[in-house]
């Protein structure tokens, strides 16, 4: 909710916009004050986070073995192609955005760690289907909505199935204005610890649509070196 209004509120603010009563609220309250989660400010009195919760989620992701030790690769291929990189990995039916280094361009393509993608038209959820065996594949698109996202996102299985099998040969998966219109990603596999991650580049189709050659080079470049280095 803090994060939703980046504002300071009152105990009787909180509690309706969390919609609970006040008195469970006073209860939350008084708990995450105790713990420095919480400080209260003015007269009347209002409540806002410290910055305790940051702390915490901090030391959490510097700890983060995998994105720690992607994260400098990730700069470096985001400084050769101008975009944004992103590194995922499959969760059920989506993938999860677990790190994003934005391109430094003004216009360009932005998200952020945490951030939920159909399999089916972004680029690094192409990148998992086409990791697949031919069974496995086939039994998850018996379970998986091709949801249009765009009018450019592909809805058929059978078109799906074939532009992956095209792209398994090539080495890299792309979408053109699939999952988010007017933006090009591409994405190659990276296999760490035995689990398959993807890294892709992603930015205004414009600048991507000339670029393609060179940035699938530096991406999968880029995605091989990862391996080669690796140690886990």
């Amino acid at each position: 909710m803090f994060a939703t209004t980046g504002t300071p509120h009152s105990l009787s603010d909180l509690a309706r916009l969390i919609d609970v009563p006040v008195s469970t609220c006073h209860g939350l309250v008084k708990t995450l004050q105790a713990k420095g989660y919480l400080y209260s400010i003015g007269n009347p009195r209002r409540l806002y986070p410290t910055k305790r919760l940051f702390g915490i989620a901090k030391s959490i992701a510097d700890q983060d073995v995998i994105v720690e030790y992607v994260t400098p690769s990730l700069a470096t291929l985001r400084d050769a192609t101008g975009e944004t990189i992103i590194l995922g990995k499959r969760q059920e039916h989506e993938i999860v955005y677990l790190e994003v280094v934005e391109g430094k361009s003004v216009i360009r393509y932005s998200a952020r760690p945490g951030d939920l993608k159909p399999l089916h038209s972004s680029a690094i959820g192409k990148l998992i289907l086409g990791n697949l065996s031919e069974g496995e594949l086939r039994e998850l698109l018996t379970k998986l909505a091709l949801t249009q996202i765009t009018e450019n996102t592909i809805t058929d299985h059978d078109c799906l199935l074939a532009e992956l099998s095209e792209s398994r040969k090539q080495g890299y998966y792309i979408t053109r204005g699939e999952n988010v219109s007017e933006v090009i990603a591409m994405a190659a596999p990276v296999q760490l610890s035995g689990v398959t991650f993807g890294i892709a580049v992603a930015g205004p189709e414009g600048r991507m649509s000339k670029a393609l050659d060179a940035n699938r080079n530096a991406l999968i470049s880029c995605c091989r070196g990862i391996e080669a280095a690796f140690v886990g």
